[in-house]
């Protein structure tokens, strides 16, 4: 039997990026999932993909900055699958700019998406795991909600206050069997990442084609960028029972970025 048979999840910007590679390894080991994202087109064909390959997936828009559009789509998740257990916050977005030339309208989206998104989700799942008695919920935060970078304002204070949320939500929710951890990872292969590279080349005054060598990685101990896989295998162990007395961490993905 696989180690998520019987449970089901739910997983928020999972129509790319690190999103569908945790959706696709969580369904990979027996959960159904529901594909939650923005894009609604992009995830029916990532819940397509997870069905052709004999998984149990669904696709629901979402907006989780919006409270009656989350309520709804954690609602309807519950009800298809019959419950329940597993909670993915990965939503997310990026902008780059000095704090004096940061436009009002994309803090406030960064902070609504990120931040307000993985409390919303959060508190309309908790229901449906409380009655359960069980349930795993998993922050996607990053190595930003632990350490800063120049002209990531918006992205840094959100990440942070994801660490801080993942710390209160454990010490509230573990009489009810349920565990909150977050995982912070570093620079990953995806859409998302490259398509900072641009914005970072214009702040940092160097050529795109020198981003990821001298700013991405020059942190790093091992001088990769992360592969989304890796970030979801770490995901599926903190949603097993061979995780149940790990809660309230940050778990760090970053090729040794914050060991300096």
């Amino acid at each position: 039997m696989s180690t998520l048979s019987g449970k089901a999840a739910i997983v928020t910007g999972a129509a790319s990026g690190i999103g569908k590679a945790i959706a696709v390894a969580l369904a990979r080991e027996g959960a159904a999932v529901c594909i939650a994202d923005l894009d609604s087109a992009a995830g029916q064909h990532v819940a397509d993909e997870i069905g052709s390959a004999g998984g149990n997936a669904r696709s629901a828009r979402v907006d989780v900055s919006k409270v009656a559009s989350v309520r709804e789509m954690v609602n309807e998740a519950a009800r298809a699958f019959g419950r329940l257990d597993i909670l993915v916050n990965n939503a997310g977005l990026q902008y780059v700019a000095p704090i004096a030339d940061y436009p009002e309208d994309k803090w406030e989206t960064l902070m609504s998406v990120m931040l307000t998104g993985t409390f919303l989700c959060t508190k309309y799942a908790l229901p449906h795991m409380v009655r359960g008695r069980w349930g795993r919920i998993v922050n996607i935060a990053s190595a930003h909600g632990l350490i800063a970078s120049p002209f990531k304002s918006a992205y840094v204070s959100a990440k942070h206050g994801i660490v801080g949320f993942t710390k209160v939500a454990a010490l509230e929710l573990g009489e009810h069997g349920i565990t909150v951890n977050a995982i912070c990872p570093g620079y990953v292969r995806t859409p998302l990442v490259e398509g900072q590279i641009d914005d970072l080349a214009r702040t940092h005054g160097m050529p795109a084609s020198e981003v990821v060598e001298k700013v991405m990685l020059a942190p790093v101990a091992i001088k990769r960028l992360i592969e989304p896989d890796e970030i979801a295998a770490c995901v599926v162990h903190l949603c097993t029972d061979a995780a149940a007395m790990i809660t309230g961490v940050t778990h760090t993905i970053d090729g040794g970025w914050t060991a300096r």
